[in-house]
């Protein structure tokens, strides 16, 4: 009997600090830098990234213990197995697609509002609004485009999307590392001032909390390392997908940190937050040369073209790992035979990304509210699956948990990982806790557990699914 396609098998320790870097830093730090700024300030803003960054530490060092261990597609799905019911290892699944799946349209709608600061042509034919937000054509023509483009790529193979990820990412860098450089040089203390939004010690904490609660959703992607796990080219050393998951998390944190930074550096906070400008525009205005702003959007869109296709990648190994489990309908576990990629997970996400991109603007700001949440639910799974997990010569991971110091060590880390977890969750869903859960949040969750439900139901009809 023949075997199944397999996943390639053809990824390096660089790809693996591309993907996970990559599918954290988008374009956040151009298109929502007013909505960061006002919500903390210059001091909010940087102490909120830097805190989540430390924070996020213990999650990150316990993936790495996981993946080392379990080199599954499924990550949280399969770590989740041993010692939680199928449903429940179903919905860490699938809350993390979501995770990893929002991005995509975020990504398809902001490629329009790149463009746009560019050709303002992009803001002509209107179509239709989505609260208050106006859809126009050559936006949404673009957002469609990208998302094709970022599917065509992933369907052709593991090895395309990773050297376009290396490209891309390390592009990004080179140019982040220009400007910074010319705006530390160029820049001045006094357009800090106030350092937070909101004055007073109690105003300084609150700005920190508002810019901490959305920073889950801008550092998601860290993990992804492991949906890839199974990609990695032979002779792999599995220690290096904890080295390129923490050197991920810890380059991603000090970058949004230095560019917030240096933005606040260069001009003056409060006119930016009140004229609701773009990073670039900052730059632009300070130099006044439209060059330094040329180069920033270009940094913007190779962010851009590398988070859409790293959490395009994660989102569809997820889908993968459900399928082949029958936690959902098994097509989902279909492999191409010939580019070893997961195909219909592919075309399908292409799908819902082109259909969620239909929204417009409207889309961008309540999305990372989402995704908090999101990623919180999915890592705290994940943690607690790891200080759960009995010996049993079945699961792999077990047999590094039979005593000694390096295993109680390890437990709290991933202890501390779980209360980081529930931390970032109750932030989202307590009412009392300023910039909680509104309405328009509640009813995105909603849909995407609604439709996770019509996935299970489809799963117990589906030939050879289990009961």
């Amino acid at each position: 009997m023949t075997a199944p396609p397999a996943l390639h098998k053809t990824l390096s320790i660089l790809e693996y600090f591309t993907f996970g870097f990559g599918s954290m830093v988008g374009v956040g730090w151009l298109v929502v830098m007013d909505d960061w700024l006002g919500r903390g300030g210059p001091g909010g803003a940087m102490v909120g990234f830097l805190a989540g960054g430390v924070a996020l530490l213990p999650i990150a060092r316990t993936y790495g213990r996981l993946v080392r261990e379990v080199p599954d597609a499924g990550a949280e799905i399969a770590y989740a197995e041993p010692v939680f019911p199928p449903f429940l290892s179903f919905a860490a699944g699938w809350i993390m697609v979501l995770a990893y799946a929002i991005v995509c349209p975020w990504e398809a709608v902001a490629i329009g509002n790149l463009l746009a600061r560019i050709f303002p042509g992009m803001n002509g034919v209107a179509l239709y609004d989505v609260a208050g937000k106006t859809i126009t054509a050559p936006r949404l023509v673009a957002g469609l485009g990208l998302t094709a483009l970022v599917g065509v790529v992933n369907y052709r193979g593991i090895r395309t999307s990773g050297r376009f990820q290396n490209v891309t990412t390390l592009g990004l860098l080179a140019c982040f590392a220009v400007f910074a450089a010319l705006g530390l040089a160029r820049g001045t203390p006094a357009t800090l001032r106030p350092l937070f939004a909101a004055p007073g010690a109690t105003g300084a904490l609150l700005s920190v909390v508002l810019v901490t609660q959305i920073v889950p959703y801008f550092m998601t992607g860290f993990e992804g390392v492991a949906k890839t796990s199974e990609e990695a080219r032979p002779g792999f050393d599995p220690r290096d997908f904890g080295r390129a998951i923490t050197l991920a998390l810890v380059a991603g944190a000090l970058f949004y940190v230095i560019v917030v930074g240096v933005v606040a550096l260069v001009y003056p906070w409060r006119d930016l937050v009140a004229n609701r400008l773009g990073t670039e525009a900052a730059f632009a205005r300070a130099f006044r040369s439209p060059a330094i702003a040329r180069l920033v959007l270009l940094a913007a869109f190779l962010s851009l073209f590398k988070v859409f296709n790293g959490n395009f990648v994660a989102a569809t190994r997820l889908m993968l790992a459900l399928g082949r489990r029958a936690l959902v309908h098994p097509g989902l576990a279909a492999v191409h035979p010939r580019f070893g990629t997961p195909a219909t997970a592919i075309l399908l996400l292409a799908g819902l990304s082109g259909a969620a991109a239909l929204l417009g603007d409207a889309l961008l700001v309540p999305v990372t509210e989402v995704g908090s949440l999101a990623a919180g639910v999915g890592w705290c799974a994940a943690c607690l699956a790891f200080v759960l997990t009995r010996p049993h010569p079945s699961y792999p991971l077990s047999a590094t948990r039979r005593g000694g110091q390096g295993v109680r060590s390890g437990e709290v880390t991933a202890w501390a990982g779980v209360l980081v977890s529930l931390a970032i969750i109750a932030m989202k869903v307590v009412p009392a806790v300023p910039g909680s859960f509104s309405a328009a949040e509640w009813t995105a969750l909603a849909g995407w557990c609604a439709l996770g439900a019509v996935f299970w139901a489809t799963r117990r009809r589906a030939p050879g699914g289990a009961a």
